[in-house]
């Protein structure tokens, strides 16, 4: 089945250019010039990626993952010309799962592209549940439950906290988690993971200042705590 990709960006050869390379790569590609017009589109086409450019008039990208992710879960990749570090962790905190710095290599934002999508497609098809202490997750229905309350995760928050539930008490440094997620690391920065982290914290744990679950290995990197009290 065709996948669909919603390009999000205010300048129209940008939004062209994509949308016939990623056309000649077999994807199927829907476009908006502004974050007001993607939410319209993305509920019409229901994508299976978002490529969202930041900077835009009536809506920027942040305030459209705002709106978004009140309503799905679909990866989001930024397209950022921003170059200041906080713009990309802002952009992580409110739900995107990767960033791509303009201007891009095709090349590097195809497989950033096809590293989602596999990541997703994996999670998927494996039908095995995961529970550690009072922490469940559903890898077919991609769903988390805490102490029977139900967590609504993103994709990479989702598939980062797959990784330490399946090895409780092991500890991945930062840059395997990064592989793990990404498919290969790429451009990306280790600084990503410790963001995915403490929004997966905030979400997860009773106290994210003093986590239970996703414990930090110091020098190393993180760990699901295997005796959770």
């Amino acid at each position: 089945m065709t996948q669909t990709i919603l390009v999000v960006d205010d300048k129209a050869n940008v939004r062209a250019l994509l949308r016939d390379y990623l056309t000649e790569q077999g994807y199927r590609v829907a476009a908006a010039e502004n974050g007001r017009a993607a939410l319209f589109v993305a509920r019409q086409e229901k994508p299976d990626l978002i490529l969202l450019d930041i900077m835009m008039p009536q809506m920027d990208g942040y305030e459209f993952i705002r709106a978004w992710r009140r309503e799905a879960d679909t990866p989001i990749i930024l397209l950022t010309a921003r170059l200041e570090e906080t713009d990309k962790v802002l952009g992580l905190e409110l739900g995107a799962d990767d960033y791509v710095t303009k201007p891009f290599g095709m090349r590097e934002l195809l497989a950033r592209i096809r590293a989602v999508l596999r990541r997703l497609g994996r999670s998927q098809t494996n039908q095995s549940a995961l529970r550690v202490a009072d922490v469940m997750l559903d890898r077919d229905g991609r769903r988390v439950t805490v102490a029977g309350r139900e967590v609504s995760l993103t994709p990479s928050e989702f598939d980062l906290l797959a990784i330490l539930m399946a090895a409780p008490g092991r500890a991945f440094s930062r840059l395997e988690l990064l592989e793990r997620l990404q498919g290969v690391a790429l451009a990306g920065t280790e600084k990503t993971i410790n963001v995915h982290v403490r929004n997966l914290r905030t979400k997860i744990e009773p106290d994210p200042a003093h986590p239970r679950y996703v414990e930090t290995v110091f020098g190393i990197g993180y760990r699901f705590c295997q005796d959770v009290r």
